[in-house]
């Protein structure tokens, strides 16, 4: 990023990670994230969860569910969609993988984000009422498959560490 080392307060990625490339773009991205951010600075970080049913870029189901490779491009092709899945929508293990590598710290807000989402939204509809009346202890057994994935982020400082024993949004 053209920006000089801790830039910012806060930096935002709302589905990139997945446009950049494989595993090691992706830890260049989270990289240069951590790098223009503030050592006391916040991120919000959000990713197309991999076992997402229906893709939304291409609408077609179980795209992301695929091997890597010439599997999905197949898939797009055949359905004329494209000639390529040019995405790499990440899962919970491999998302919090790259934090870790990338020393930042990232409590995982998906089913905090699903309730504000809810909350703000408004449950309207039997579906979306039944949706929210699920406690999120259940939520969080089940966070693996939920569409996106979000998360917060911090530079793992001693600045942070209060932080990190105590964020009201971390689900562990």
């Amino acid at each position: 990023l053209p920006f000089e080392d801790e830039a910012f307060d806060v930096v935002i990625t709302n589905h990139v990670i997945k446009h950049v490339g494989a595993r090691d773009a992706q830890r260049a991205h989270l990289r240069e994230c951590a790098r223009v951010l503030k050592r006391d600075g916040k991120g919000y970080f959000a990713v197309p969860n991999r076992w997402m049913v229906v893709e939304p870029h291409f609408r077609l189901p179980f795209l992301s569910w695929l091997p890597h490779g010439k599997a999905r491009d197949a898939y797009v092709r055949s359905c004329g969609k494209g000639t390529h899945y040019d995405c790499e929508p990440l899962t919970v293990p491999e998302v919090e993988s790259l934090f870790r590598e990338t020393g930042l710290w990232h409590p995982n807000t998906t089913v905090r984000a699903l309730r504000e989402t809810l909350s703000i939204e408004g449950a309207r509809g039997p579906l979306l009422r039944m949706v929210a009346a699920i406690p999120d202890a259940t939520w969080r057994r089940v966070q693996y498959w939920i569409p996106p994935l979000i998360y917060a982020f911090a530079r793992d400082s001693e600045s942070n560490s209060a932080a990190r024993s105590s964020h009201p949004g971390a689900e562990g």
